[in-house]
């Protein structure tokens, strides 16, 4: 097992949908996500050693909220529990994304932790501790354990198979804004017991990103958008900021808010629109990114 300083990427998380199909009788939303996983990515490094401690430092380290409240901790926590002995150590945590954005920067964070304690451990990727700890930790947390494109369902517990889905370059923004998810629920306004039928298009396994963005168009939607919109409406502002730059094929928003992103035909059209949009908004958190 290794004994050296240990380093992972934690990518952000992208919804590129996400449809509620309503909610439960037990209070939660069941949902149907196509998520993907962008460039754009905070660090994770762990050194093995006696105890549990984590430092955060980075661009936007300060909207992490206090180290001893992480998700890294709250995972490793939730693992010790689960696996007898379990090799711990320091943790420093680089955050270059911007926190409770609707990308899973503290989910894949979390998720970052429990792949570094496995390889530390020897434990396999597939040993269900690892889930079941992700799982406790949050929603989000499983998807990202092994972070490739694929479907999220439930409320992130159902998590399909890996699907080839081909890059797609992005613009990423965040107009600086925080929308606390429970707010954006309760705005859309979903009665326990009120359930739909899955509606979301079939994903083929293997599809050219014309086809995967004229699928995402037809077939695919944010349903938290517009309750998001309605608490912050920037958001909106930021969603029609994207699709007036020239080659933006589709602006959404990514899970409850506040990023949105916009897709473009190559990386040279992205990076364009990445250098326009920051010269006409420099307060926001703008990136040119892929996602795969």
């Amino acid at each position: 097992m290794p004994s050296g300083v240990l380093a992972t990427r934690a990518p952000a998380k992208v919804n590129l949908t996400l449809h509620v199909l309503g909610r439960r009788p037990d209070g939660y939303h069941e949902l149907e996500s196509l998520v993907v996983f962008a460039g754009a990515a905070d660090r994770l490094e762990l050194e093995p050693g006696d105890g549990l401690s984590l430092r955060i430092e980075g661009p936007t380290a300060a909207a992490a909220g206090p180290a001893d409240d992480n998700l890294v901790l709250r995972a490793a926590r939730h693992l010790a529990e689960r696996v007898a002995f379990l090799r711990m150590g320091t943790f420093r945590l680089t955050k270059n994304l911007p926190a409770a954005a609707g990308i899973g920067g503290g989910s894949s964070d979390a998720a970052a932790a429990l792949r570094l304690l496995a390889s530390l451990n020897g434990l396999p990727a597939d040993d269900p501790r690892l889930f079941d700890a992700a799982r406790r930790t949050g929603a989000d947390v499983p998807v990202c354990l092994d972070p490739r494109a694929r479907m999220m369902r439930g409320v992130g517990e159902r998590i399909g198979p890996p699907l080839d889905l081909p890059p797609l370059f992005a613009v990423m923004v965040n107009p600086r804004v925080s929308v606390p998810t429970p707010e954006v629920f309760r705005r859309l306004g979903r009665v326990p017991g009120d359930l739909g039928p899955p509606d979301h298009p079939a994903v083929p396994g293997r599809i050219s990103a014309g086809d995967l963005v004229s699928l995402l168009v037809a077939g695919g939607r944010n349903d938290l958008e517009p309750p998001a919109i309605a608490a912050e409406p920037v958001i909106g502002t930021a969603l029609s900021r994207l699709r007036a730059l020239d080659g933006c094929r589709l602006a959404r928003m990514s899970g409850s808010g506040a990023t949105v992103f916009g897709l473009f035909d190559d990386c040279r059209a992205a990076s364009r629109a990445a250098r326009a949009l920051r010269v006409a908004e420099p307060s926001w958190w703008v990136k040119a990114t892929v996602f795969r």
